[in-house]
C-alpha cells in the first residue's frame, strides 16, 4: 500500500469535491448564458466565490477566479505595477512563479533576504522601503518547501507606512492555519484549489477594497471584466467545496504537528537536520536534509518502499539543483539533500510513522554503504 505525503505539492482530491464536481459536470451550462442551465452554472460559481472568500475573511466581490496560483500571482504583480509601483521587493524564498513574474516585468527587482531560520529580514525591508520609488513587496505567508510562516502583519505595517503595495501568496497556508486577509494587511492575496484538496487548475486573486486590479487576459467580460474566458464551473465548484472542508477542519482543531514532530525527532536522531525548526511552521510540513545523500536518491528509495514525498531540490537534465529555500538560509552544504514531507486531510499518524521507519532504515543502509566504500578506497 502506498503512502502519500506530498500534500504541499498537490493534495489528494477530497471525496466531497469529487462528488460536487461530478454534479456540475453533468449539468455544465455556460455561466454567462441566461437560460436555466446557465443560471444554475452561475449560481454554482457565485456560491463557490462566497465559500472561498469566507476561508480568508474576504468580500466575495473581491475574488477573481483564474487558472491557478501562477496566473493570479502574475496578475497581482501586473496590477501593482499598473497602479504606479516602480520597483519590486521579492522574498528570497518566494515560489518561482512570483520571482519569475517579477523579473519578467522589466521593473527593478530587489531580493528580500531571510535569516538562517527562513524568516524575512524586516529591518532590511524597512531600509529598502525608504529608498526612492514606490514598491510592491511580495512575501508568501508560508514557504512551500520549509513551511516557515512569515511575519506578514509586521511587514504590512512597514509597507503601508511607505505607501507601498503588499502581495501575499497564501497558497500553502490557507486551510492549514487560520488566514485572515484583513489581519495580514495584504493588498492582494492568492489561493489555489489543489492545495486544499480541490482540483488542479483553479486559483483566485483577492484584493483589498479600493485596490485596483487589471486584467491580463482579454476578451469578454467574465469575472467583472478582470479575467476573460468562460469560467471553469466544475473546478470552481470543487474549489468552493474544498474551502468548506478546510474551514471545518480548522474549526475542529485538526493538527498534525505532534505526528510531524515525532517523525522529526526520529530522523534528527538518525542524522538529519530539520530546516526552519526554530521558526513557526505549517503543522503539516517537515523539511529535512542531509549532506551525504542527494534528494533524488532519497526520493527513489522511499518510493520503492511505498512512501511518496518530494524534494527540496529538483532534478533537471540529470543534475541536482540546490533547494532555493535552503540556499537562501545560508545552508548550502545541505541544499542538494532536502526532503519535504507534507500531510493533509487523508494523512494518519501511521503514515508519519511509516515514513520515519522507511527513511531511518534506508539512511542507515546508505551510510553503511558509504563506510564500506571508504574502507575500500583506504
Amino acid at each position: 500500500m502506498s503512502i502519500y505525503l506530498d500534500y504541499n505539492a498537490s493534495a489528494l482530491v477530497r471525496p466531497e469535491v469529487r462528488d460536487i464536481m461530478a454534479k456540475a459536470l453533468a449539468d455544465n451550462g455556460n455561466p454567462s448564458a441566461v437560460h436555466a442551465a446557465g443560471r444554475r452554472a452561475r449560481a454554482r460559481v457565485e456560491t463557490a466565490r462566497a465559500q472561498v472568500a469566507e476561508l480568508v475573511g474576504a468580500d466575495p466581490t473581491a475574488v477573481v477566479f483564474s487558472s491557478g496560483g501562477t496566473e493570479s500571482n502574475a496578475q497581482a504583480i501586473a496590477s501593482a505595477l499598473a497602479a504606479g509601483c516602480e520597483r519590486l521587493i521579492v522574498g528570497a524564498t518566494e515560489h518561482p512563479c512570483v520571482a519569475e513574474a517579477a523579473f519578467a516585468s522589466g521593473a527593478l527587482v530587489e531580493e528580500l533576504p531571510v535569516d538562517r531560520n527562513g524568516v524575512v529580514d524586516l529591518a532590511w525591508l524597512d531600509g529598502a522601503l525608504k529608498r526612492p520609488g514606490r514598491a510592491v513587496v511580495a512575501i508568501h505567508h508560508a514557504n512551500n518547501e520549509s513551511g516557515v510562516i512569515q511575519p506578514i502583519a509586521e511587514a504590512a505595517e512597514l509597507v503601508r507606512s511607505a505607501g507601498g503595495w503588499l502581495h501575499v501568496d497564501a497558497i500553502q497556508s490557507a486551510g492549514k492555519i487560520p488566514v485572515s486577509m484583513a489581519a495580514l494587511g495584504a493588498d492582494t492575496l492568492t489561493l489555489s484549489a489543489h492545495k486544499l484538496g480541490g482540483p488542479q487548475g483553479v486559483g483566485v486573486l483577492i484584493s483589498r477594497e479600493g485596490v485596483p486590479v487589471i486584467r491580463t487576459l482579454h476578451g469578454a467580460g467574465q469575472e467583472r471584466g478582470l479575467r476573460a474566458g468562460t469560467e471553469n464551473v466544475p473546478g470552481i465548484t470543487g474549489f468552493g467545496a474544498a474551502a468548506v472542508c478546510a474551514m471545518r477542519e480548522l474549526a475542529q482543531g485538526v493538527d498534525h504537528s505532534a505526528w510531524r514532530d515525532a517523525a522529526a525527532a526520529r530522523v534528527t536522531a538518525a542524522g538529519a537536520v530539520v530546516i526552519g525548526e526554530a521558526s513557526p511552521r505549517l503543522p503539516n510540513t517537515l523539511f529535512m536534509a542531509v549532506s551525504d545523500w542527494d534528494s533524488p536518491q532519497q526520493l527513489i528509495t522511499l518510493d520503492l518502499r511505498g512512501v511518496m514525498v518530494s524534494a527540496g531540490s529538483a532534478c533537471s537534465s540529470g543534475k541536482t539543483k540546490p533547494s532555493k529555500a535552503i540556499s537562501a538560509m545560508g545552508l548550502d552544504h545541505l541544499a542538494t539533500g532536502g526532503v519535504r514531507v507534507s500531510g493533509g486531510w487523508g494523512t494518519t499518524e501511521g503514515d508519519w510513522i511509516a515514513f520515519a521507519d522507511a527513511w531511518v532504515d534506508a539512511h542507515g543502509k546508505h551510510r553503511a554503504r558509504l563506510t564500506e566504500r571508504m574502507k575500500e578506497v583506504a
